[in-house]
């Protein structure tokens, strides 16, 4: 049985009592938050892993706070789960200093790894090895795109999710490098044509309502604007929302005066790549993470050998090649 939590007060009822002696089994996935889509296909990875191992002592778990802005229900998740005694811990950290101050507070002697976001490269002695996206490389992937329409550049905005996403961080740092054609850009300041306009980058903490009310401002004080960069997917995780903001520059984005580019390649973005809503997409795939976690901890707790990083690639689809988002 895979377990789906939204908060402590039902995680500590399954943990309490007879429940315990089930913990010592449990494979946990703590994602940042149950309202972002991208982690439910972590989800459906974990319910996939449980379907094809119906023998296996170990039971995967997937659970995190009910926001993915809670970046301090995150933390105490993992702190609850190590208290309950699980038996290894796979963690999406949204903040990831905070989580590791308090790793390395516990001092857990369980198996640690990160999924789908890493921790900081000071902290990776606190978790045995990294599962997801080579972030960086997406960063210079959705650069690439964003060349290959503007190879002027120009003006530019990108939109972030939480100021200590690591993940998300990283990935603006391969834009940046990449789009300036040189490594340790803060910011773009004119590097190879390109410069970020005031103002930007915006963050979502990683919330669709948000993510869509910042790319609409954008839109409206900056109408000459080149191009809008979705470092994640959120505003596309609100699809009318996201139709409603694009609907304002269509005739710019159809003439490709304005490009967006978005990160992820989810259902409902795939169809706002068909409708000529972004010009690029680039794809994690979230679902192999949450199959294959299960496993990594499973070898963990073995006491075998496992790379670090491992990482799961990444699907790009655009208008020259769109790939499979032409059919998904």
């Amino acid at each position: 049985m895979t377990y789906k939590l939204g908060t402590i007060a039902i995680l500590a009822t399954m943990t309490a009592g007879a429940g315990m002696a089930q913990d010592a089994n449990t494979l946990a996935i703590v994602v940042k938050g149950l309202d972002n889509p991208f982690f439910e296909q972590i989800n459906l990875g974990c319910q996939q892993w449980m379907a094809e191992n119906p023998d296996s002592q170990y039971t995967c778990l997937y659970t995190g706070p009910a926001s993915s802005a809670d970046e301090a229900g995150a933390v105490q998740i993992v702190d609850d789960l190590i208290s309950a005694g699980v038996a290894a811990i796979a963690i999406s950290p949204s903040n990831a200093p905070a989580m590791a101050n308090r790793l390395r507070a516990l001092a857990p002697d369980i198996p640690i790894m990160t999924i789908d976001a890493d921790l900081l490269p000071a902290d990776s002695d606190l978790r045995a090895t990294y599962l997801g996206t080579d972030n960086y490389l997406m960063g210079v992937a959705m650069a690439e795109q964003a060349a290959a329409l503007k190879p002027e550049g120009g003006t530019v905005c990108l939109q972030l999710g939480n100021v200590a996403a690591a993940n998300i961080n990283a990935r603006a740092e391969g834009f940046r490098d990449t789009a300036g054609g040189e490594a340790g850009i803060d910011r773009l300041t004119g590097q190879n044509g390109w410069t970020e306009i005031e103002g930007c980058p915006v963050f979502t903490n990683d919330q669709a309502d948000l993510a869509n009310q910042q790319m609409s401002d954008v839109f409206t004080a900056n109408p000459d604007l080149d191009a809008f960069i979705l470092i994640g997917g959120w505003a596309q995780f609100a699809p009318q929302a996201y139709a409603q903001v694009t609907d304002q520059v269509m005739d710019r984005m159809e003439s490709n005066e304005l490009i967006v580019i978005a990160g992820d390649t989810l259902p409902p973005q795939t169809q706002a790549f068909r409708e000529g809503r972004s010009h690029a997409q680039v794809g994690q795939r979230p679902f192999e993470m949450g199959l294959r976690a299960p496993d990594v901890m499973i070898q963990l707790l073995n006491g075998e050998t496992v790379e670090d990083p491992l990482f799961t690639g990444l699907d790009t689809c655009n208008q020259t090649e769109p790939g499979f988002c032409a059919d998904n």
